[in-house]
């Protein structure tokens, strides 16, 4: 099935001069609402972000679940079930949304049911005990990870659609800040007030339930401020398992992007690590709630700051420069948290590991919408999620695993090793999509 013939409508039907028309008028809407757009993805992204920064930071959950299961290889399940859903979810999303000229209602939807999941969380702490709490713990974090999945193909397309291209670094820069001031804020006094004390009977359900207000927040702002305009052109809807089949087509068009899925796989991959990173302090020290705030601060509070930098240096070279220190601070971090188990080092390193996850995230999320035609973007958002879940998916549970049979050291130098063989082809074989594009036109 050729991609380029299932745009529509195409130019040959509607002619040169119409399309173009219906080009200049889609600029001039987003640019008209870009004020009210912007701020409606920005309270989006502050509260949500700052809700799912609490549910995702690599502190709460992991420790929660090593409460109530006693295993390194159950951490590593219920990370690997929160990616699972990113395998396939995305592309159905894709699917699902590229043929629509409004996405905000199924986005609605979907970002509505993650966090569902969010509150089934909580709840299931509050009402729940033993195996029972475990299991209803492992399924809700595979629906978490499930509708996560969907949601991060149309709230992509969303930014792409209403946000132009050199004003999407910093919209992220400042909306990531100032969640994750919140969020870091929030974590503190999660680790402290919260859990410290068991508040509520559960400090855990205690911050998932504030995890969920805060999600919900950002996205009934972003419900009620957002104006969509209708694309131009879109795709013809296609059937699930046909979109699947174009899906080596689409990587294949550019050398670039293929190589740059494949830095994606390697740096998820990295996070194989990632849960275990507040265990293996657990391990060399006595880990209280209040140091489980303060690392999480470090934590968040790096993203809070960092997102600044990463933001406006992407805006003005592209973000092919931000994922390369990322991932360079990434390892640096790692490095520090293995070899040095001193309070201070430990805590610039969990900061370390914050401002270069964020910094990942950001360039990797907006990458992706700089690649190839409009039109394909869905599905390119699509691949892309659905390539780092996959990788995402195995390593918890082999990180599990590597740590029982041979400790965190090993885990550790198999996440730094995945980082270095990403950037070394992320220097070699990726290009600056921004670049490439300006060349073109």
């Amino acid at each position: 099935m050729a991609l380029d013939a299932e745009i529509e409508p195409t130019d040959e039907v509607a002619g040169e001069p119409d399309l173009a028309a219906r080009e200049a008028a889609y600029e001039k809407f987003v640019w008209d609402n870009l004020r009210r757009n912007y701020l409606g993805n920005y309270l989006h992204g502050m509260l949500g972000m700052t809700g799912f920064r609490l549910v995702n930071a690599p502190t709460f959950l992991p420790a929660y679940i090593h409460m109530i299961s006693g295993s390194n290889v159950i951490v590593g399940l219920a990370l690997a079930l929160q990616q699972l859903g990113g395998v396939i979810a995305p592309i159905f999303a894709g699917s699902q949304v590229e043929h629509r000229k409004k996405v905000m209602p199924a986005a609605m939807w979907m970002g509505g049911l993650g966090r569902v999941a969010i509150l089934c969380m909580a709840l299931s702490g509050w009402f729940l005990k033993g195996q029972p709490l475990l299991i209803a713990m492992l399924f809700f974090i595979g629906m978490f990870g499930l509708f996560m999945g969907a949601q991060r193909v149309v709230f992509g397309l969303l930014i792409a659609k209403v946000i132009p291209t050199s004003r999407r670094g910093r919209l992220q820069a400042w909306r990531n800040a100032t969640g994750g001031f919140i969020a870091a804020i929030l974590a503190w006094v999660a680790g402290k007030y919260f859990i410290g004390p068991n508040l509520f009977g559960n400090g855990y359900s205690t911050t998932f339930v504030f995890a969920f207000i805060l999600t919900s927040l950002g996205l009934s702002a972003l419900q009620m401020l957002l104006r969509e305009p209708e694309p131009p052109t879109t795709r013809q809807q296609a059937r699930f398992r046909d979109r699947l089949r174009d899906a080596p087509a689409l990587i294949g068009q550019d050398r670039s992007y293929a190589c740059f899925l494949l830095v994606q796989m390697l740096a998820t991959s990295a996070r194989i690590a990632t849960p275990f990173y507040i265990l293996y302090v657990g391990h060399q020290m006595h880990l209280t709630g209040g140091l489980l705030g303060n690392l999480s601060l470090a934590f968040l509070g790096a993203d809070t700051l960092s997102n600044l930098v990463w933001g406006n240096l992407g805006d003005r070279t592209g973000f092919r420069l931000v994922l390369l220190f990322s991932i360079a601070l990434w390892i640096a971090a790692t490095v520090l948290l293995l070899e040095i188990h001193v309070g201070p080092a430990i805590f610039v390193s969990f900061f370390g590991l914050g401002a270069a996850q964020a910094g990942y995230m950001m360039a990797a999320q907006t990458m992706i919408l700089e690649f190839g035609h409009r039109d394909d973007l869905p599905m390119r958002i699509a691949v892309s999620a659905t390539a780092e879940s996959i990788t995402a998916t195995a390593g918890p549970l082999i990180g599990g695993w590597m740590a029982d049979l041979f400790g965190y050291g090993a885990v550790f130098g198999a996440s730094i090793g995945m980082l270095a063989a990403g950037l070394i082809l992320l220097i070699a074989a990726v290009k600056e999509p921004r670049t490439a594009r300006l060349a073109a036109l």
